[in-house]
């Protein structure tokens, strides 16, 4: 599945005023991240069809995640930021894998809510489950079922999950089977965090499509967070995805959602446990400038200057909060669609800065990793996914080998 540059940019997510269960809270910070996504406004993308608009009315909802440790006590997280009216959450379920909408049979555990099976949460809001004992192995798959007896109105969700989520009509939260699951998305529901006790040191990915895995496989995990989180396996530290595709640094837009700047508190520096994250933005800050559509204003020529700001404004926020932070150079993306010489330019003056300013603790040098010898302003063929822009699985591979895991762990 192919699209055009101008059809990558989605929403940014805005800050959201929490609403945790005194369960939650009261385990404050013993959590750290297994899984997270970025959560964005109902919309309907034509790159990826999806459920946001309507909503859910006595539907059950699975959604196959992977958890980046192992653990024994879980919980989930729920986003509600973008909806008009309060979440009725009727009631959920976490279990192991089996295949599709398959669950392993005697693996299924009930998740509460202030020790309730149902949970509201309000417009604007998120929550946490209880925990739940559920020993798992550090890249094992959980498949979490999510239940909405009443119409939930549109759905805060996350459009690229490269990942299919899977609905059924009625209530089939404890089917071990999926046959009831008859339909299919690629995107993510309501669902924002899974969390492990235990764990500290999270390691957040932030950034743009390329982060949020556009090109990769379905349902295979091959995204560069989730190949860094296979190397960071054996360490025992947490590795979470905050990649929304068409990010920005420096601009909002009324389709596409606000800036990273201002989504960077709530989509990185809260995410439980949280040590390092490694920043991968502004491609899209160049890239638009070429895009005419009503959904890429406002769009105005960017210049190296203003990018540069835009960083240094992610890592003092980092700074402030005790945080690591990584700066990730811009991949080549000669031969996409909005490729020009004056965004070239750009690209490559950003880069120098992040590689020789030392404003950032580390630099992953995602640039040179993936580019083609013969043209280092282009992807090599065999990391290109084939748009020009966004790499291949092999590509994602060697930004993940591309990071120096002594900037994260410490060693």
């Amino acid at each position: 599945m192919r699209f055009k540059a101008s059809l990558i940019a989605l929403l940014a997510a805005l800050p959201l005023a929490a609403a945790p269960s005194p369960a939650a809270a009261a385990e404050g910070g013993r959590w750290g991240g297994g899984w997270a996504t970025a959560v964005q406004r109902p919309a309907a993308t034509p790159w990826f069809p999806n459920w946001s608009e309507q909503g859910f009315d006595d539907h059950s909802v699975r959604q196959v995640i992977r958890t980046s440790v192992s653990g024994t006590q879980l919980r989930i997280r729920l986003s509600n930021a973008y909806g008009a009216t309060p979440l009725r959450l009727t009631g959920a379920t976490i279990a192991k894998t089996a295949t599709g909408a398959a669950v392993r049979p005697g693996t299924t555990r009930k998740l509460t809510f202030a020790r309730s099976a149902s949970v509201t949460v309000p417009a604007g809001g998120q929550t946490a489950s209880d925990p739940v004992r559920l020993p798992v192995r550090a890249l094992e798959r959980l498949t979490v079922t999510l239940y909405f007896q009443r119409p939930t109105g549109p759905a805060t969700f996350h459009s690229i999950a490269m990942a299919t989520s899977y609905r059924a009509k009625g209530d089939h939260r404890h089917d071990t089977g999926g046959a009831a699951y008859t339909e299919t998305s690629l995107s993510r529901y309501y669902l924002s965090g899974l969390d492990v006790s235990g764990r500290k040191n999270t390691v957040v990915t932030f950034g743009d499509s390329i982060t949020d895995g556009y090109g990769a496989t379905n349902d295979a995990d091959d995204r560069y967070p989730d190949r860094l989180a296979e190397r960071l396996a054996a360490s025992g530290t947490p590795v979470v995805n905050a990649g929304i595709g068409g990010n920005r640094v420096l601009n909002d837009s009324a389709c596409f959602g606000e800036k990273a700047t201002t989504r960077f508190k709530r989509d990185a520096l809260a995410q439980p446990g949280v040590r390092t994250v490694i920043v991968l933005e502004g491609i899209n800050d160049i890239l638009f400038e070429q895009d005419p559509s009503a959904c890429a204003a406002p769009n105005p020529r960017v210049t190296a200057g203003e990018l540069i700001d835009g960083h240094r404004a992610l890592i003092r926020a980092a700074r402030a909060r005790g945080v690591r932070i990584v700066g990730g150079t811009l991949p080549p993306f000669k031969g996409s669609a909005l490729y020009s010489e004056h965004g070239e330019g750009v690209r490559q003056a950003v880069n120098h800065w992040i590689r020789t300013a030392g404003a950032y603790d580390a630099v992953a040098d995602f640039d040179r990793a993936l580019a083609d010898p013969r043209d280092a302003g282009q992807l090599l063929p065999a990391y290109d996914s084939g748009d020009g822009l966004h790499p291949s699985p092999a590509g994602y591979q060697a930004m993940a080998d591309a990071v120096d895991l002594s900037a994260l762990i410490g060693k």
